[in-house]
């Protein structure tokens, strides 16, 4: 028999034998309904392989890496005011922001397909464009705009 997961841990997907693909595949699911997840992230892909001429898992941890921020805000009420204070984006959480800004992104697509939509985000944000990569220089932007507050994140 088989360990279970820990809370937050994810086996890694069946095809790839990457967690990331995982917990996207996790991500993309609706209603439980991980086949279908899984199938569309796969396709999705492969589309994104074939059009530029990679391997899959490649293309995809570049996309995603390429979207992940650096640095975030978040509000602090000090004194009666509230102040966004940028602070450094680490560990899983760069990853759980690509996620949700490229299915976002995707959802808003304008192809028939899921996984044309995928596919199609993926590789905007290789060539560093798209929804998903706007909204990522408008969380930097802010956080540069808010550094003359960064002294108030040692409270946090």
């Amino acid at each position: 028999m088989s360990r279970p997961t820990a809370p937050g841990e994810v086996k890694p997907d069946p095809k790839h034998n990457s967690e990331k693909v995982a917990k996207f595949v996790n991500y993309v699911m609706q209603d439980g309904k991980k086949n279908l997840a899984r199938s569309i992230v796969y396709k999705a892909m492969d589309k994104l392989a074939d059009d530029l001429d990679g391997e899959s898992l490649q293309m995809f941890e570049k996309a995603i890496e390429k979207v992940g921020p650096h640095m975030e805000v978040r509000s602090r009420r000090v004194g009666g005011a509230n102040y966004h204070i940028p602070i450094p984006v680490t560990g899983d959480r760069k990853y759980t922001l690509a996620f949700r800004w490229v299915i976002a992104a995707a959802k808003d697509r304008n192809e028939r397909k899921m996984e044309d939509r995928l596919a199609e985000e993926m590789k905007d944000a290789l060539n560093e464009e798209g929804k998903a990569m706007a909204t990522r220089e408008n969380m930097h932007k802010m956080a540069e705009a808010n550094k003359a507050f960064a002294h108030f994140a040692r409270f946090m």
